[in-house]
């Protein structure tokens, strides 16, 4: 038997031809395993329709509310029930805004109450700074009145107003819907109840600040301690657990 022993053009030949074999099967190999993996993805918007709360969201936006207060070129201040309204006005901004924004009072120049203005204006602050206004919740602005004989005093803040989706959209009858999946009216019900109900809309944007400890307890906690003493607070014998033997 005779062997014929290849010349070196001809290996460097088919070592050229493997190289480019192997080349192309690596190629194929990673192109398949793409396909794959984007295949296997999840599905991430078939579920995100299934969440009444992004199926049926529900809007929060801000709107103004507004208090006009008449001043007389010769009042000294507020009257009686002029004060009586701006209580009150305070009162359900604190219940209905739980401090989310400040409250802007708006004094008229130009005119010829801006004295009593200014006057009724600084009564106005004092009432707010008595309720536990904060100086920095309240901001004082000025507005050209235009030669205006009574120009009012503005009072506003901006509440939090949640918007209910609408619901009712029933585009299939739910006895043929075999899959027993969610349909378009679903959590709807849910979500319009719950944009009517809360009491301060801006919670369903985020989660209120922390307010300061109280450093009272802290405080005697911390004296004790120091000394070596017991940190639990004392009990009377009426507020012991008594066992009976």
């Amino acid at each position: 038997m005779t062997y014929r022993f290849a010349s070196l053009p001809e290996q460097r030949a088919r070592m050229r031809l493997r190289s480019a074999t192997c080349a192309i099967l690596v190629l194929a190999a990673t192109a398949v395993a793409g396909c794959e993996h984007d295949v296997a993805q999840p599905q991430v918007a078939g579920w995100s329709m299934v969440d009444p709360s992004q199926r049926h969201p529900i809007s929060v936006s801000q709107e103004p509310q507004t208090m006009e207060i008449h001043v007389g070129a010769g009042a000294r201040g507020l009257g009686p029930r002029q004060r009586a309204e701006v209580l009150g006005f305070a009162d359900r901004a604190r219940v209905s805004d739980a401090g989310n924004s400040r409250l802007v009072i708006q004094a008229p120049g130009g005119g010829n109450n801006e004295i009593a203005a200014m006057n009724a204006v600084g009564e106005i602050r004092q009432i707010l700074s008595d309720m536990g206004f904060s100086e920095s919740s309240i901001a004082v602005e000025a507005y050209h009145a235009s030669n205006n004989h009574n120009a009012p005093v503005r009072l506003s803040y901006l509440r939090y107003v949640a918007e209910a989706p609408t619901c009712g959209y029933w585009p299939t009858n739910l006895a043929n819907q075999r899959d027993n999946g969610n349909y378009p009216n679903f959590g709807c019900a849910n979500q319009r109840n719950l944009a009517v109900m809360v009491a301060n809309p801006a919670d369903l944007l985020g989660p209120r600040t922390e307010s300061g400890r109280p450093g009272e307890r802290r405080d005697a906690a911390w004296d004790k301690y120091v000394k070596g003493e017991s940190t639990g607070a004392k009990k009377s014998d009426d507020e012991k657990v008594k066992i009976a033997k």
